[in-house]
């Protein structure tokens, strides 16, 4: 369990979501939270988004960040990636926001890698959701 999670008493998943929320509020590109618990000993969840473009990931960035300082009140512990804008780390603690560009998520395919972990299903704009066939 992470200080964040203990000090606001808000569990990863509420975090996850809460991030999803505010992303997508952004015009954030294909969403998507995997729960890795029991996957990963550094994270419970993965947060992915695409922007169109560097500002883009830049101002999903900015949103994130500011967003999640004013509900829950929580900030960053980490954060790496903010001067390149291709690919923005945002570590919550037991979440993990990863911002990117579509080439850098398509090189990485991050979600490939974890494909075994639960997707969470997330009540998004319908333009930016995408199909959640392991719900």
């Amino acid at each position: 369990m992470s200080q964040t999670k203990e000090n606001k008493n808000i569990t990863g998943e509420q975090i996850a979501r809460r991030i999803a929320e505010l992303l997508d509020d952004k015009k954030g590109v294909e969403i998507v939270a995997l729960d890795v618990r029991g996957l990963a000993n550094f994270a419970d969840y993965f947060v992915f988004c695409s922007g169109r473009s560097d500002r883009q990931t830049k101002a999903l960035h900015d949103a994130v960040r500011e967003g999640m300082k004013a509900d829950p009140g929580l900030l960053p512990v980490h954060t790496e990636g903010e001067r390149e804008r291709r690919w923005i780390l945002l570590d919550y603690g037991d979440v993990i926001a990863h911002v990117m560009i579509p080439e850098v998520r398509e090189y990485y395919r991050l979600e490939q890698l974890w494909s075994d972990a639960p997707q969470l299903k997330l009540e998004l704009s319908p333009a930016e959701a995408i199909a959640d066939d392991a719900a």
